[in-house]
């Protein structure tokens, strides 16, 4: 089996890349839709074919790229039963099993931290994929989309911890570093749950936490309900004609650099990044307006309804969800600066304060 560990910078989520050397065929475990181009150039690559992408849960941190990966390479989108997603391929349970060339994944349901959240197995019982119910000596949150603390504790402890001590376990996520772990690493180094924890203190650790919530959920939770399509999303906009457009399966409209700065007077330009990126390396874009993602929402009305408005930030990533934040509020005719502002100096477009 081939396997490839991805990582999303901007969400600290891992990807997963598992294929068939002999078939060529592959599935991808939470694609992340900022990195679609960065996967598909990956299975190209390595000359596979995408069959499954697989979720282990409804993130809360980004929006999954299973839709738009089935756009365009036809793969199919799996997600677990009781997620509650719409537009999913084929929904999976407890006992599920998914097959690409002569390899498999069996499916384990592990709730807790969301109803939906599985874990994939392969089926020599080698590798599992663990979404946000176990971290590398961590676990996911048990305080949103019905997390329930006394849930994830039975699910780690009878359905990942039983597999066997040598399994290596991958999870959803890493704020550290940390790539892989084992079963038997887990069962005795696991701060929250290993060694003699028990069901009750687990329960107080977590519902002590007081984190606050994911900077993204009110964008990436109603997407991934519908497979990466984000709610509200408009099928045509006539008002749109003022540059050349395209239009993501994400349902945001997208402008590439060129068109932009051949139409740049006819809109008004937002970058959402912070204060210390706007005057950074990077640079700005002349004309521009500074408003942070995070000051969006108060600040919304500062912005022209009777003129179009483009979103751009270091990657495309925060703008793709500013696009969405605006058609919440009203704005009809938003796009985002594909590929923010890494492509715009790529291309060797003219900023303010840059850098070399």
């Amino acid at each position: 089996m081939l396997l490839r560990q991805l990582f999303d910078h901007e969400t600290w989520t891992y990807t997963y890349l598992l294929g068939d050397e002999e078939s060529g065929e592959a599935v991808l475990i939470d694609p992340v839709i900022d990195q679609l181009e960065r996967d598909i150039k990956l299975l190209d690559e390595l000359g596979l074919k995408l069959v499954y992408t697989l979720d282990t849960h409804a993130h809360a941190d980004h929006i999954t790229g299973s839709g738009l990966l089935r756009k365009r390479l036809g793969s199919k989108a799996v997600v677990g039963a009781n997620a509650g997603t719409e537009g999913a391929d084929e929904l999976v349970n407890d006992g599920s099993k998914l097959r690409f060339g002569s390899l498999g994944l069996e499916v384990r349901a592990t709730p807790g931290h969301t109803d939906g959240c599985v874990t994939y197995v392969t089926s020599d019982h080698k590798h599992a994929f663990t979404g946000d119910a176990l971290f590398i000596r961590g676990t996911g949150r048990t305080d949103f989309q019905q997390g329930e603390a006394h849930e994830m504790y039975r699910s780690v402890h009878t359905r990942i911890f039983t597999l066997p001590e040598r399994c290596l376990l991958y999870p959803g996520h890493d704020y550290r570093g940390l790539t892989v772990t084992s079963v038997g690493e887990e069962r005795k180094f696991n701060p929250r749950l290993g060694g003699q924890i028990g069901e009750d203190d687990f329960a107080g650790y977590m519902e002590n936490l007081n984190l606050p919530h994911p900077k993204q959920i009110d964008v990436a939770v109603p997407a991934n309900m519908r497979c990466g399509k984000p709610e509200g999303e408009v099928d045509a906009l006539d008002a749109q004609t003022w540059a050349p457009l395209t239009y993501t399966f994400a349902g945001i409209w997208e402008i590439e650099p060129q068109p932009y700065e051949e139409a740049a007077g006819k809109a008004q330009l937002i970058d959402v990044r912070e204060p210390a990126e706007y005057t950074g390396p990077l640079g700005h874009i002349r004309g521009s307006t500074l408003i942070p993602l995070g000051d969006l929402g108060k600040r919304a009305g500062d912005l022209d309804h009777d003129r179009p408005i483009v979103a751009v930030c270091r990657s495309g990533a925060r703008s793709a969800q500013a696009v969405v934040l605006l058609q919440k509020a009203g704005f009809t005719n938003v796009v985002n600066l594909a590929g923010g502002m890494l492509r715009w100096r790529a291309a060797g477009y003219p900023v303010e304060n840059g850098g070399d």
